[in-house]
């Protein structure tokens, strides 16, 4: 059987040390089925077994082969379409639990990382950063909603404050989340598996998921094995593939691009970002970047969409950092990757149920990080019983791309090429 290896990341190269996992020859009975061992995946079944709960996870590849591996690393709240536009879609009780939950992603990491030890880096603080007064006016706006949610650890920076923390002359000033953050997302997953296997969990990689068998007891297929559940959880997002087709009509494969250096020295790095924070700006196709343990610089941006690879990924991205950061223009690139995210068209996650047994949540649309953790709690939640919040999430609306899988992707792009000029014109 064919076996899929980490792409070549920075990620991949400093993950930390973990055995072989098996992958499934043989048929086996649980609990739960979880298929895929991304954040979603892996929150979803930590929640089911310290709930006591079996639990029999398969991954196609590696854990945190994703998305979840693959990463800008930031830790970053609510979702890809905020609350305010949540509350004009669905009115303001559906819009007050949501909001409510927005902010949970990061807290359930921290308690993740902190409850089974991961090692993954973790550091506190983000930024986001304004490039007009148009944005700065956003960014107050969204201080005054988050807070209504009783979200509280926020502070807008003026010009003399962001360049406090970020050295960057394109920024009129910004906001900055101490609840915020970033991780090593790789050595994040990796943790969250070992935990997995902690609680008697069980991980196979290189085992495909290729056939769901529906009804009672549903029964999910692999080349060489089968796994028997009483309930299923799809969890693969944009590596799901065609496996479920009424998933895959409504969402889209996009992949981001990511660079990182040469490691800069304590000098340099401390130069770029002071007190270590993550920033990203507030442009609709914005970019995103963060200093690594090991003092790199990862900066991310761009959306290919369709999920197509990039030829020459540095040449799209060492532009846009050496824009933010002119003094890097004689630093190294080391590592250059893609990884894909999958985008729906309200950039709302779904979050649902096939029959009476089979859940699942995808269509993160770039901000899965948060949002993944709190899936897991999510889907544990309803398959205890307790769908009060799952329901929240299935209530949003949702609808399948114009045209189609054939138009999807250039109906997509056109709209981020629109969006992408008001970036640049400023309006």
């Amino acid at each position: 059987m064919a076996n899929t290896p980490y792409p070549e990341s920075y990620y991949a190269a400093s993950a930390n040390a973990v055995p072989p996992r098996p992958s499934l020859q043989a048929d086996v009975e649980t609990d739960v089925c979880v298929i895929g061992a991304g954040y979603t995946g892996l929150s979803s079944a930590l929640f089911l077994l310290e709930n006591g709960f079996r639990v029999t996870v398969l991954e196609a590849a590696k854990v945190g082969f994703g998305a979840s591996g693959r990463n800008g690393g930031q830790i970053v709240n609510s979702y890809s379409r905020d609350i305010d536009v949540i509350e004009r879609s669905v009115g303001p009780k559906q819009a007050q639990l949501l909001g409510q939950m927005a902010f949970e992603g990061g807290r359930i990491i921290r308690e993740r990382v902190a409850r089974y030890n991961i090692q993954c880096d973790l550091k506190d603080g983000g930024v986001f950063a304004a490039l007009s007064a148009k944005q700065m006016g956003h960014l107050e706006s969204q201080k005054r909603l988050w807070e209504r949610f009783g979200h509280t650890q926020l502070e807008l920076l003026d010009e003399r404050r962001i360049r406090e923390v970020v050295a960057c002359d394109q920024y009129v000033g910004g906001m900055l989340d101490m609840s915020g953050g970033h991780i090593h997302p790789l050595n994040l997953a990796l943790g969250e598996a070992a935990a997995v296997e902690s609680l008697g969990g069980s991980i196979y990689e290189q085992s495909p998921a290729v056939r769901i068998e529906r009804g009672a007891n549903p029964v999910v297929h692999t080349p060489q094995g089968k796994v028997r559940a009483k309930f299923i959880i799809v969890a693969g997002n944009a590596y799901l593939g065609n496996l479920v087709p009424e998933l895959a009509a409504k969402s889209m494969p996009c992949g981001t691009q990511v660079i990182t250096t040469e490691p800069l020295g304590e000098e340099l790095a401390k130069s770029l970002l002071p007190q270590d924070y993550c920033v990203e700006d507030c442009n609709y196709l914005l970019d995103y970047y963060r200093l690594t343990g090991d003092k790199r610089l990862i900066f991310g941006g761009g959306v290919v969409y369709g999920a197509r690879d990039p030829a020459n990924i540095e040449a799209i991205i060492r532009p846009k950092m050496l824009k933010a950061f002119p003094q890097l223009k004689d630093v190294k690139i080391d590592y250059a990757w893609t990884g894909n995210f999958l985008l729906t068209l309200s950039r709302l996650p779904q979050v649902g149920r096939l029959g009476d047994n089979i859940y699942y949540s995808q269509g993160c649309s770039g901000h899965g990080v948060t949002y993944t953790h709190l899936a897991g709690k999510v889907l544990a939640e309803a398959l205890r019983g307790q769908a009060e919040r799952f329901d929240a999430f299935a209530d949003l609306p949702h609808y399948p791309f114009p045209g189609g899988q054939l138009l999807r992707t250039p109906f997509a792009a056109l709209g981020a090429w629109y969006y992408g000029l008001r970036d640049k014109l400023g309006f």
